[in-house]
This record gives C-alpha cells, sequence and structure tokens, in this order.
C-alpha cells in the first residue's frame, strides 16, 4: 500500500492549522511537487487510487493518476483530523492556550481538540477505509492520498504504534510512504521520501 501526503498547500506555506474542514488548494510549489512525483511514480505499479475528497488531495490523486489506467475513488473518510477551533490559524503567532492544546494532543495527553476529534476517532474512520485494502482478493498495488495525521493513523494503526508516538514522526508535504502485508505481518518500508524532490 502506497501512502502519498498531497503537494504543498497555501496554508502549509502560511503555517496555518490546516484540518478536515479547511478545503485548500495546493500552492505552485504544491502544484511543482506533486508533477514531479507523478512523473517518479508512473513505473510504479498502481491498481487503484483512493483519495480523500478534499481538493487539495484530489488534485494530488489525479495528477499521479494521469499516467495510470487505476480508477480513482474519494472516500470522506480519509479527510485530516478535524481539528475544530484551530482550524485557520497559524502556529506562529496562535494564543499559548491553543499551542498547549496542540501539543498535548500531538503527545497524546489531550483526547480532543476543542471543536474538532480525537486521534482514536481519526484511526477508526481512516482505518475503516483502507481495512478492506489489506484483506486477500483485494487489489493488489492501492494507493491512498489523504494527509499529514490521516496517513500518520494509517500507519500507528498497522503497527500498532501508540498515539504519544506522534510527536516523534514528521511527514512533508508530497511525500511517498509504503505499508508492505506479508508472511511477517505489516511492515513500513518506505517513509517520509521526498527524494524525487531534489534535482
Amino acid at each position: 500500500m502506497i501512502l502519498v501526503r498531497h503537494g504543498e498547500t497555501v496554508w502549509n506555506a502560511e503555517f496555518r492549522v490546516q484540518g478536515g474542514n479547511a478545503d485548500t488548494a495546493l500552492s505552485e510549489k504544491g502544484l511543482r511537487q506533486i508533477s514531479r512525483l507523478a512523473e517518479v511514480m508512473r513505473c510504479e505499479p498502481v491498481d487503484l487510487i483512493v483519495s480523500s475528497p478534499l481538493q487539495r488531495a484530489v488534485t494530488t490523486a489525479e495528477t499521479i493518476g494521469q499516467y495510470h489506467e487505476a480508477p480513482i475513488l474519494t472516500d470522506p473518510g480519509l479527510k485530516e483530523v478535524n481539528v475544530g477551533e484551530l482550524d485557520g490559524l497559524c502556529t506562529v503567532d496562535m494564543p499559548q492556550t491553543f499551542t498547549e492544546l496542540l501539543l498535548s494532543w500531538w503527545k497524546g495527553g489531550c483526547e480532543r481538540l476543542p471543536g474538532g476529534e480525537s486521534f482514536a476517532e481519526l484511526q477508526q474512520r481512516t482505518w475503516s477505509v483502507v481495512a478492506p485494502y489489506v484483506n486477500d482478493g483485494a487489489p493488489k498495488n492501492v494507493l491512498v492520498v489523504s494527509h499529514y495525521f490521516t496517513t500518520l493513523s494509517i500507519i500507528f494503526k498497522a503497527l500498532d504504534f501508540p498515539m504519544s508516538m506522534l510527536v516523534k514522526f514528521r511527514m512533508d508535504p508530497g511525500c511517498i510512504s509504503m505499508l508492505e502485508f506479508g508472511k511477517f505481518g505489516p511492515r513500513l518500508s518506505r517513509f517520509n521520501d521526498t527524494s524525487y524532490q531534489v534535482v
């Protein structure tokens, strides 16, 4: 299973908190990223593409998909975590109370963001989307295009990692990760790969 995070958005560039209710577009840099990503992935076997319905993910999925005959499905279960009242706030000048809440959530100490959802709730809905593609008889080469915490929630569920490890991981816009499911169980064989962006 190939896991791709969408390219950079305008809000990413502005250091704004960007949750599942924010349907932001890719920046010019983000469009260049995914164009290059699509070229690099044109030789990857892809049987099915499943994407978040948010435009930053759909644009990424469609750009990659132009080199493949695989169908593209969208599923709201792959939206980014609902960050509630933090949506759109700039992390540079965010009120201290929200900064502490976000850091606490990231370290596993906050059950739910104000007006948003918990990591457990996010993980439950994202795994319900991808679980059928892990079973025997499912398409072999599935590409999932989504978001930062969405992707991490899938990886953490597959590998049985605790939420407290979130703060130890980083995923850049336009990165590629890969989960392999075999006789030895799920394995993370690729993570946060952006080497294609180096020209």
